[in-house]
């Protein structure tokens, strides 16, 4: 039998040294991974937890607890069921989700919800009085300034706060004063006859 030792070889000397520093890594990542558990264990998470919110929308005081991200669109359609405000392109470019907040027209979809706070909200479910339809909604109807409806909420509720702006009423005037409402179906003719009339009424 020889007493001859093994020949280290350079393929085995890499494979051996490679396995060692994988060993030594994997042991470094897993002491790592649990010192980062430790740590995050004893950190409390931060953010923007629910805070508490107080609106006033169509007359009634709500509750709610919502993180201050929430937008008003956000609150009043999931939080607080009113869904006749739509959303639209949630950028402030359609005017779908109109409201009136102390009576001026705004994009509900711009505007977070805790800087409603104190104000005075009003939704399209909030501008008739009772079965009494308000003189922009019946206006609608009278002069058919609607084709899908899908944007017709917040054309009455734009409509509804020109019309407590006191602007001129004419044709072009309307025109520019809803610009800011957009109608794919294309009823514009119909619409800016309906606030007219309205504004006549």
């Amino acid at each position: 039998m020889s007493d001859r030792k093994p020949k280290l070889t350079r393929r085995a000397f890499t494979l051996s040294a490679s396995l060692a520093g994988v060993a030594a890594k994997t042991g470094l990542l897993t002491a790592s991974a649990e010192a980062a558990t430790s740590a995050s264990a004893q950190v409390e998470m931060s953010g923007p937890a629910p805070a508490p919110v107080r609106l006033n929308v169509n007359g009634v005081e709500r509750a709610l607890a919502i993180e201050p991200r929430v937008t008003l669109l956000d609150a009043l359609r999931e939080r607080l069921g009113l869904t006749g405000t739509k959303k639209g392109c949630d950028q402030g470019q359609c005017g779908a989700c109109t409201v009136l907040v102390d009576g001026r027209r705004i994009n509900s979809c711009l505007t977070l919800a805790i800087a409603a706070q104190g104000k005075a909200v009003t939704t399209i479910e909030g501008v008739a009085h009772g079965d009494q339809l308000h003189p922009v909604q019946a206006a609608f109807i009278e002069y058919d300034a609607f084709q899908c409806g899908y944007c017709t909420p917040g054309q009455i509720m734009s409509a509804v706060g020109l019309l407590a702006e006191h602007r001129a009423l004419d044709d072009s005037a309307i025109r520019e004063q809803m610009s800011g409402n957009i109608c794919r179906c294309g009823a514009y003719p119909n619409i800016v006859d309906a606030v007219r009339a309205a504004g006549n009424a």
